[in-house]
Formats: structure tokens, sequence, C-alpha cells
């Protein structure tokens, strides 16, 4: 075991004056902290044209400043500023040694941080933070075996995340075909195969005849009222409004010392599409968009960028609580049901619709009135249940998926510190005992520097002498 700074040359950032940063490419790629990292390597955003402190390609960098640990390799020369360092390594030694090494060690470096507003750590507790040094013929051995393994992982992990992706658009294909009527046969379809009439249309079998007989002596060949084929039988476009009923306002202030819950934006799990821990609040003390009273099976959709989807279903034990006027409240009525209207808002092709009504640029939104005229294709009661149904059955099915996805994300990285893990206690490569010993490595480490250090002293003295 020795220290970082005893087998390494670590180099704190430091930021350059202002004014030579630039975003025209203009001088070295500056890196200031985590921000810019990636995978292995960072991507500059920035250039500086006066650079104070540089990374060498093939150097690790070393997240100093909020979040304190994470790292990455340096691509090519770069200019880093105070949230990084950057560790140096020296004799031939492969940087991605030193590069494991510190991300098997991470949570030992962060636990050296300080500060409140946030964590930082200073450069002399980087340089004493321990580290495990096997002889430098092993030291490229575990690098090729970690590779070698996380190569495998990848892959998996590669596969696991596309099945993520599946399974996100596999539920937005669910809900598109729900509320399209192609999820689970039509009323009218049921009804023709069991051999019984259906009059769930606006416009019969009958009238469509006459309809037909028309068109040869007027224009006109289908009634005006006549469903758009492209509407499923026996479905009706409506507005939401005309299939909602209106929702009770109220004022908590009115009753001061009466306590309620309020359901505002922040208090939605948009993965899990609910109202999760939202705050209580005396009636005095009541924010001053908390208006409308809600009931259970209520759908609470945000009018505020409305591309994020802020929804949720009102659960019963919010019932008659108080919701945010952030929300346009819809209030299923009874020849509606909420959960079916609640799948129809979700899809892409109803806030798609919403999206370009959005007004203001720091905080898009819609009014009540853009979400509550959009028109839906409406099926027969009984019919929205037998969807509904379908739905849950398959939305079930989902997440059962993607639980066993993210299970499979959490496994793969709890493997990938595993492997550090045993790589850094001389577990996962064989030790030769030909090796040269690693107290050799450091003597020749410290003869080295003692001999740049010599050097440097030197320098000024043949300077001034060149110079007389």
């Amino acid at each position: 075991m020795t220290t970082l700074g005893e087998v390494y040359l670590v180099i704190q950032g430091q930021s350059p004056p202002g004014n030579t940063y630039n975003t025209e490419g203009i001088g070295l790629p500056f890196l200031q902290g985590k921000a810019e990292f990636g995978e292995m390597h960072p991507v500059a955003v920035k250039w500086c044209s006066a650079p104070s402190k540089i990374a060498e390609p093939e150097d690790v960098l070393v997240s100093v400043r909020a979040p304190v640990g994470p790292t990455n390799l340096c691509a090519v020369q770069s200019c880093i500023g105070r949230g990084l360092a950057a560790v140096r390594t020296e004799v031939g030694m492969p940087a991605k040694f030193i590069l494991y090494a510190l991300r098997a060690t991470e949570d030992d470096l962060r636990s050296k941080s300080t500060g409140t507003t946030f964590e930082a750590i200073r450069g002399d507790d980087l340089r004493s933070h321990l580290l495990p040094l096997p002889p430098l013929p092993e030291q490229r051995r575990i690098v090729a075996e970690i590779e070698k393994q996380f190569t495998r992982l990848d892959a998996s992990v590669a596969a696991l995340k596309r099945a993520q992706a599946n399974l996100k658009r596999y539920r937005a294909s669910v809900l598109k075909a729900a509320c399209e009527g192609a999820l689970v046969p039509t009323e009218a379809e049921l009804a023709r195969a069991q051999g019984r009439g259906y009059l769930g249309r606006e416009i019969t079998q009958p009238l469509r005849r006459v309809a037909e007989q028309r068109a040869q002596y007027t224009v006109q060949a289908i009634p005006r009222d006549l469903p758009d084929s492209n509407i499923p039988e026996g479905w009706k476009l409506k507005k939401l409004s005309a299939i909602c009923l209106p929702v009770e306002k109220t004022s908590p202030r009115d009753s001061p010392e009466e306590s309620f819950t309020y359901l505002d934006i922040s208090s939605i799990d948009n993965s899990l599409l609910q109202v999760v821990s939202p705050k209580t609040y005396l009636g005095k003390d009541a924010p001053s968009r908390a208006r409308q009273r809600v009931w259970s099976g209520n759908i609470l959709f945000s009018t505020v960028r409305t591309y994020l989807k802020n929804i949720a279903m009102v659960q019963p034990e919010y019932n008659g609580e108080v919701a945010s006027t952030g929300f346009c409240v819809i209030n299923p009525g009874p020849d509606a049901d909420g959960r079916f209207i609640f799948y129809v808002v979700q899809t892409d092709e109803f806030t798609s619709r919403l999206n370009p009504l959005q007004r203001g640029t720091s905080y898009p939104a819609v009014r009540n009135d853009d979400v509550m005229n959009q028109e839906i294709m409406l099926p027969p009661l009984a019919e929205q249940c037998r969807i509904v149904e379908e739905v849950e059955r398959r939305l079930s099915a989902i997440r059962q998926a993607e639980a066993a996805v993210e299970t499979g994300l959490r496994r793969a990285e709890r493997l990938r510190q595993s492997i550090l893990k045993r790589a850094f206690s001389g577990k996962l490569v064989a030790q030769d005992p030909g090796d040269e010993p690693a107290s050799a490595l450091l003597e020749r480490i410290r003869s080295e520097r003692e001999a740049a250090q010599v050097a440097a002293k030197a320098a000024p003295r043949r300077k001034r002498r060149a110079k007389a």
C-alpha cells in the first residue's frame, strides 16, 4: 500500500481568467468538472486561450469538487479548472491502472471531502489517498483482465438498455392502440360475432343506405353527422368538456385552522403517475394556487410544460383534498371511465396537440380550456371498461419486465464494483514470482523524481551562466 502522491504526480486545476474562455474552439479544451465527463473520456464544451494548468493525454482526471471522486481519462492536451485534478503516471505505468484503482476506492476518496454548501477535497487529502501498488507487469495484467470482463459486462448492459427502450416504446404503442380501437374487439364486432343487433352508432345502417341513395342526387354524399371513417364503429368524437363534470372551487383560507393536503406538480411521481408525499398546510398558510377540490379518480393534468407529462390519477387517500391551479383537473362524467380518459391523455398524440398551444418562454403553459377543448375518440362505456382491463393487463406485464431490467442493471453495477474490488485485492489475476517487486518500482520512481528536482534546480543556474 502506498499513497497517491508518492507514486503519481498530482496536478491541481486552476481557473484561468474569465476573458480567456470561448466556445469557438480557440486554444485548449477547457475542462471544469464532472459535467464534461463521459463514460471514459470527457467532452469539452468550452475552450481556453490562456490555460493556467494543463492535463496531458492519458492523465487521469479526478473530480475534486461537487461531486468528489468521479474519474475520466484525458484524451487530448487540455486546460483544467479548479474542479479537477490530473493524476499523471510515471516510469511507464499504465494510466488505466490508476483510473480503475480510483474507481474502486471512490467511496473512500469521497469520505475525505469537506464543505457544507458543496463537497470538495483538498490537494493534500488527495495525495494522501491510499492505494495498492502491485508490480508493473501485474498492473498491465490487471488492466487487461478488467477490460476483458468489462467488455462482456458492457454488452449485457447494452442489451438491458435496449430492452428498457423497447419496453418504453411498447407501452406507448399499447396506449395508442387502446385509444384507436385496435386493442380489443369493438362492441359492434362483438355484436356481429354473437349474431345480435347493434345500435351503438349515432347513424344506424338503414340511415347509411339512405345517405348512399341520396348521393346520386346531391353533392353532399354523406350526412354531416356521419362519423369519420377513421373512427372505429360505435365510437364518437367528443370534446373532453362534453364528457366531464365541473370541478369544485375551494378556498382553504376560509378555514384558517383546518389542515389540508396540497397536491401540486412537485408531489407527482412521473414514473408511477401517482401523487406521492404531498405537503400538508393549515388553511391560513395555504398557497395561493390551492383552489381546486379533487376526488378519487380525478385526473391531474399539468398545464405547465405539457411535454413533460406531469399526469396523475388522484388516489382514494386524497379524496376531497386540494389541488394546485397548475393542473387542469379532469373530472370524468357518467359516460366515461376515468381510467380510459387517464390513458388517453398520456398518449403522445394527445400531448402533441397541446404543445404548439403553449404560451410563455421560461415556463410554457396551456390554459385549462386548451385541454378541455381537445377532441378524443370515445367508445361505448362497456368497451371502455374492456379496453382498460386489457391495458392494465399489458402494463402490469411491462412493469414486471421493467423491474427485471432494473434488477439486471443494478446487478451489473454491483458486478462491476466486485470486479474492481477483486482486482485491487490481488484476486483477479495470478501473481508471477518473476515480476520485479513493487518496492523496486517505488524506489525507481523516487530516484527519477530526485533527479528531476536536481535538474530543475540546476536549470536557472545554467541559464544565468549562459547569460553571463
